[in-house]
């Protein structure tokens, strides 16, 4: 299984996403700039740029024809897939650290960051769908946790509710329409690193700081699942189909890395057993910690972005779909 190394960064990536088919990967990084590629080849298709700060954050809507990201410049900006066109910035107190379309399209929620007296919070702004149309600037609802300041969050199935994952482990379920929290639980003893849904987005994973990641149910959130590593994690995610995988990143913390080597500061994506909850193998590549991973959505590739300021894109060897777990 050979990579392919994506090199269109100056820094680290902070984000990584693939479209609904599969067939562009867009990368965001400290370097304030989002690249999009071709997942197949790796060749780099455009950038988009914009943003004067680190990009934080990037998601793409279904059919392709729309981008938002978010930023440390303060401000979340929507833009035209095809041509790289800025349509949109919506400007905040504070640096926009996660964004997400909602599962219809019609709406991005936002989380800021909490600073300068500022409080953090999860915003939903409306989306118009008509590329050369007005967008709104009043956000639909603004959601203010009275707790330690969310920092990643997700819509569940059909937009229902918003799960937020919080700096302290825990994890809220949002009932965003009537702006009311539904439950929180604690779900990691060290902040949360990470949050990504199943296809259908009725489970979902995250990754925290305290070795773990963990599964657990959108509507109930009960705890289905627990992956242990011997590493912090940034990143996890659900392979879609072909095999019962989870694929988790992370490593030592960018700051202590300079005195330790690769293989110490076990910088390689992590092949968990999704039922069985043991790890059937490691990918090793990166020269730093991994921040993100994304898995196509065929599930015949998966890619991860590093501190080392690379993407680097893994299409399965013919094994793989073969590869059955002896218990």
């Amino acid at each position: 299984m050979r990579p392919i190394l994506l090199q269109g960064h100056t820094r680290s990536l902070t984000q990584i996403k693939y479209n609904r088919e599969g067939d562009l990967l867009f990368s965001a990084s400290k370097d304030k700039v989002v690249n999009v590629w071709y997942s197949h080849n790796g060749e780099r298709l455009g950038t988009y740029s914009g943003h004067l700060g680190s990009v934080w954050t990037v998601d793409v809507n279904d059919d392709s024809s729309l981008l938002v990201t978010g930023s440390a410049d303060n401000s979340c900006k929507l833009w035209e897939v095809r041509t790289g066109r800025c349509l949109k910035t919506w400007e905040f107190k504070t640096a926009v650290k996660r964004v997400q379309f909602s599962e219809d399209n019609t709406m991005v929620l936002c989380v800021t960051e909490e600073r300068m007296g500022f409080q953090g919070s999860i915003t939903v702004l409306p989306i118009n769908q008509d590329i050369n149309g007005p967008q709104s600037d009043s956000p639909i609802v603004q959601i203010v946790n009275d707790g330690p300041k969310a920092v990643v969050a997700g819509w569940s199935a059909l937009d229902k509710y918003i799960i937020s994952g919080h700096e302290n482990g825990t994890i809220c379920q949002w009932d965003w329409k009537a702006n009311k929290k539904i439950k929180s639980i604690n779900a990691h003893e060290d902040v949360l690193t990470d949050i990504q849904f199943s296809s259908d987005r009725t489970y979902f994973i995250t990754s925290s700081k305290d070795k773990m990641a963990k599964i657990f149910d959108t509507e109930t959130l009960e705890e289905k699942k627990v992956f242990s590593t011997d590493t912090p994690l940034n990143s996890a995610s659900i392979v879609p189909k072909y095999q019962e995988f989870v694929i988790l990143g992370g490593g030592q913390d960018a700051m202590n890395v300079t005195t330790t080597s690769a293989r110490q500061g076990k910088f390689e994506s992590r092949f968990y057993h999704k039922i069985l909850q043991e790890e059937v193998g490691r990918v090793r590549g990166h020269f730093g910690p991994i921040n993100t991973i994304a898995i196509h959505p065929d599930g015949k590739s998966y890619s991860s972005g590093g501190e080392d300021g690379y993407v680097r894109v893994h299409h399965y060897d013919p094994d793989y779909f073969k590869f059955k777990v002896e218990i």
